[in-house]
């Protein structure tokens, strides 16, 4: 089984450190601080990767649910939302945000296995302490 890896460095205390996080890879490094995660400032957190992780999950949980029902998409485009309050030191939400190009399938049967898709990720299953929201559109 894969185990994948990534790293943190913070220097500093909470509110005037400052911190460095890369994947394993080499794909991503960037800079974070309590400005960037807290205050909105122009820089990176780790909300935001999360919200990566959870939406790349998602959009090929929803893929190869769709593709088991008998479906194959078009595409799957999936926008995360993750809300954090820095009061209760908790992430709150997560809002997932997909779009799915899928031919000859209706609604329900869409909304039916995007739900089911939301439910079966790995990621929405490490991440179940957390309310996640689905809103998910056909297009097509």
């Amino acid at each position: 089984m894969p185990t994948k890896k990534a790293e943190a460095i913070w220097k500093g205390n909470l509110k005037s450190g400052k911190g460095t996080m890369k994947l394993e890879s080499g794909s991503y490094e960037g800079a974070y601080s309590f400005a960037t995660r807290f205050e909105d400032k122009a820089g990176s957190n780790p909300e935001e990767l999360i919200g990566a992780a959870h939406a790349g999950c998602y959009s090929m949980a929803f893929s190869n649910e769709l593709d088991k029902a008998g479906f194959t998409p078009n595409s799957v485009e999936t926008h995360a939302e993750v809300t954090i309050d820095p009061g209760a030191g908790a992430i709150t939400k997560i809002k997932l945000i997909a779009k799915g190009d899928v031919p000859d399938i209706d609604d329900a049967k869409f909304q039916e296995i995007a739900e089911a898709a939301k439910n079966g990720c790995p990621v929405s299953k490490a991440l179940k302490a957390v309310n996640i929201e689905l809103d998910a559109t056909l297009v097509n």
